[in-house]
């Protein structure tokens, strides 16, 4: 068995080293070869392909190029002068386990390249070996290595976002547009109507209006309309005094009340019996209230967020639980609507990978990798629970509950018995294209030219297809 090389060991941080790789424009091969005419002929086939390389002679050398959080992947001989490849992959491993270290191997060292696979090498190339097989091993560990740096990126950012962008993650425009309409009401006292399907988010848009405006310091209160008797609703809006009503032994502060200087949320709107619509009318009217059973008014400084599934505007009189209409158009001087999450599939790798990692801090489990496969399924699927739906997915996940994930069937079902709802095969194309082409973008810094070649498409078809997308790139 090779023993490491003397050199691996750990370098003091006032070693003198040259410039790592990782701070470089996209990712970048490490060939470690001390045959001029081998290294020349690896070299050529990697930058036909497209790939950026860079060339050494020794273990030595690599050593001085390779940092944690290396941008790019290693290739190197089993054999060379000094230390060998085995030494390379195990002070790699001992680095950054993450990095991909590809072994080239005589034809006698299958027994090293087991070895080398067990130190944590990514792969191993037996000589002889075509351009073809060194390009295609190449490119899949560049593509894991784009992917695990994506990752890293993704949860230093999850993990530094504050305010607005730490609750409502999207980088769809619909997203963006909910975003900017936040800041810019945020700190007017105006009330806000909130319209959008179960599990969009109508609360967490409720809470940053709260969060970003003065009345921060003061209380969110919250409550949902739905289902409650109308003595209920009456007594836990207005409060009531001792005596009002049966039970009523003591003094009870309403919500209203108790959100002075603060903000109410009010939730599934849509189902507050009549009565109680009058009620709060008068109050956003007014900002006074009596509780129940009491002879004088209480002023309040209150701003009210209603939120709603239902479209208010087409409530009337026959409907089967009518909204006033002016109280529609009291709540309706700022209405903001947030997506189903059909509408902004984009997200959906960034809000999958910001729930898995709350459940993985939650259930003390590693963050799970997902299978293209997988990612393809949770991409076409309709999603009629919305972001809710997607955050118990990422909780099945991250519990290795894989089999719970959204849209497959029970084996024998025939298409449309037993599955989730999907979509056409044209807007799933579309959608499935929109993903792929941002998340490559975004990889590769919005830079069109280095997204069309890791995309394997001409750059014009490329500019042609970020247009019909409304994507972004420079």
């Amino acid at each position: 068995m090779n023993m490491p090389h003397p050199l691996f060991v750990p370098q003091s941080d006032d070693t003198e080293r040259d410039a790592p790789i990782n701070g470089c424009e996209g990712l970048q091969v490490l060939l470690v070869e001390d045959d001029p005419l081998v290294q020349l002929g690896c070299q050529q086939a990697l930058q036909l392909a497209g790939m950026s390389v860079r060339a050494v002679d020794s273990a030595e050398a690599a050593v001085r190029l390779v940092a944690p959080g290396f941008a790019g992947v290693i290739v190197t001989d089993m054999r060379l002068p000094g230390a060998d490849g085995l030494s390379l992959v195990a002070h790699c491993h001992r680095i950054d386990a993450s990095i991909p270290v590809i072994m080239i191997t005589g034809h006698g060292d299958v027994g090293l390249a087991v070895e080398a696979m067990r130190a944590g090498a990514y792969d191993f190339i037996p000589k002889p070996f075509s351009s073809e097989r060194l390009v295609e091993v190449v490119r899949r560990a560049l593509e894991k290595r784009a992917l695990t740096l994506e990752v890293v990126t993704l949860r230093r950012t999850l993990g530094q976002r504050e305010g607005i962008a730490s609750r409502l993650i999207g980088r769809s425009p619909q997203m963006e547009r909910v975003r900017q309409l936040i800041a810019q009401v945020c700190e007017s006292p105006v009330d806000v109507l909130v319209h959008g399907e179960t599990g969009t988010g109508k609360e967490l848009v409720a809470k940053a209006l709260h969060e970003l405006s003065s009345r921060r310091t003061g209380p969110l209160v919250a409550l949902n309309c739905g289902g409650m008797p109308d003595n209920l609703l009456d007594s836990e809006l207005f409060g009531h005094e001792p005596g009002a009503f049966t039970g009523a032994q003591k003094r009870r502060i309403g919500k209203i009340e108790h959100a002075h200087g603060g903000t109410l949320f009010l939730d599934e709107v849509e189902t507050m019996p009549m009565a109680m619509q009058i009620k709060l009318l008068r109050v956003l009217q007014e900002r006074t209230i009596e509780r129940i059973g009491a002879n004088r008014s209480v002023d309040v400084d209150v701003r009210v967020v209603a939120a709603t599934k239902e479209e208010l505007s087409r409530q009337g009189p026959d409907a089967r639980l009518p909204f006033r209409s002016d109280l529609y158009y009291r709540l309706n001087v700022v209405t903001i609507k947030l997506p189903p999450l059909r509408e902004r599939r984009e997200d959906i790798p960034l809000l999958l990978e910001h729930f898995m990692l709350l459940a993985a801090g939650r259930y003390k489990r590693p963050v799970p990798e997902l299978a293209p496969e997988q990612l393809r399924q949770l991409m076409v699927y309709d999603w009629p629970g919305n972001v809710r739906e997607l955050r118990n997915v990422a909780d099945c996940l991250v519990l290795g509950l894989s089999q719970n994930l959204p849209g497959a069937r029970p084996e024998g079902c025939e298409d449309g018995e037993g599955g989730a709802a999907m979509l056409s095969l044209g807007d799933a194309v579309d959608h499935f294209e929109r993903s792929l082409i941002g998340d490559a973008l975004r990889r590769h810094g919005g830079n069109i030219a280095a997204t069309a070649r890791a995309l394997h498409v001409a750059k014009t078809t490329l500019n042609d297809k970020i247009r019909k997308h409304g994507l972004h790139g420079n």
